[in-house]
């Protein structure tokens, strides 16, 4: 009996969304095994896509941008993804990210960029393993932190080669490398702040990437990968926020960004007096992680970088003295895009989808 062909569904239409459906299109042209996609959707409404049509997920993508209200949003509730489905969530939203557990016991895969799904509550993320398990259905997760890099599959194949993770610690914010890679220490870290979040680096509020709450995730993505059930409360997390910059409403916020400025033109001279660099570093060892700014030597397998690396070093019982090091782009829509259509691909291979192949030889004759 021959395996149906996947059905492709996009969950997001911002930035990564937008990206995947191009990557997408250059893979369908290229004759790559990608499924078509199927339906696309976001917070105001869903659309099927014409298989028949290869400018079909576009013309979707592009009418769903133009709704100005949830009017038709109800699709949420109402959608059952099974067997023979591949969705990927390329969206923030910790409702969609509630419900990956529910598809993957049902039988579909799920590849996301979101980290709410096991980077929060271990209880999630207890769900969402013990489903793939129950079922059978792929988790793509490589996009959840370093945008594709090879850090959770390292994690993975480190251990299934027999490897102990001893401790984890890196670089996992593209908008704070950016930022600590260019302060110097004589201009004012709040202009280096506005030009970050000007260049689309940072969030449109910088306080959610200067808070430290989405490295936060990240590292805890990476520990429970290394087999340690890390619960998200228990990571200690130094933000570079005051507190009073903390309570303000966002439109006031610019206005009070020099409120970081002190602060942080002393810590910056602590560490060149000291022949240091300040690096914001996530780490993870004997089952405790922090979060927060850090003066590292110049020759730390850290202090190294550029632009928005990230760099993130492992130490196991192979890499025990000298860290295994991965670095690379750490953020930005082409990379996270790329990321998803790996997982994509690597699920459609693992299913051995031979009906697909019969099916995408034929729209390509």
């Amino acid at each position: 009996m021959s395996t149906p062909a996947p059905r492709l569904y996009l969950l997001g239409t911002g930035t990564v969304g937008s990206a995947f459906i191009e990557r997408h299109a250059r893979l369908r042209e290229a004759g790559r095994p990608v499924p078509q996609i199927a339906g696309i959707a976001n917070a105001r409404g869903w659309r099927d896509c014409d298989a028949s049509s290869a400018q079909a997920a576009q013309a979707a993508l592009d009418e769903l941008r133009g709704l100005q209200s949830a009017r038709d949003a109800a699709w949420l509730p109402r959608t059952r993804f099974g067997r023979g489905d591949i969705v990927v969530d390329a969206s923030a939203s910790d409702a969609l990210a509630a419900r990956h557990a529910g598809w993957l016991e049902a039988g579909a895969d799920v590849v996301t960029a979101c980290k709410l799904g096991q980077g929060t509550s271990l209880a999630r993320w207890r769900d969402i393993r013990e489903a793939g398990g129950a079922s059978g259905a792929g988790y793509g997760d490589s996009a959840t932190v370093g945008a594709g890099l090879p850090l959770l599959r390292s994690l993975r194949e480190l251990q299934a080669g027999g490897d102990r993770i001893h401790a984890i610690a890196g670089v996992l914010s593209g908008s704070l490398a950016w930022l600590f890679n260019h302060y110097d220490g004589k201009r004012p870290f709040s202009g280096f702040v506005r030009e970050a979040r000007d260049a689309g680096y940072t969030e449109p509020d910088p306080r959610d990437d200067l808070s430290g709450e989405d490295v936060r995730r990240k590292i805890v993505i990476l520990a429970r990968a290394s087999g340690i059930a890390l619960d998200a409360d228990a990571v200690r997390v130094d933000s570079l926020v005051p507190e009073a910059l903390a309570a303000l409403p966002v439109a006031a916020l610019d206005a009070a960004l020099s409120a970081l400025d002190e602060a942080m033109r002393i810590r910056y001279a602590e560490a060149y007096r000291s022949g240091e660099v300040l690096k914001f570093i996530a780490r993870c060892e004997n089952g405790a992680a922090t979060v927060g700014l850090e003066a590292l030597p110049v020759d730390h397998p850290l202090a190294a970088g550029a632009g928005t690396d990230n760099r993130v070093a492992i130490w196991s019982d192979r890499y025990r003295e000298q860290p295994l090091v991965i670095q690379g782009p750490g953020a930005g829509a082409e990379v996270t895009a790329a990321a998803l259509i790996d997982d994509v691909l690597r699920l459609v291979a693992a299913r051995g989808a031979s009906a697909f192949d019969h099916v995408h030889r034929q729209a390509a004759a």
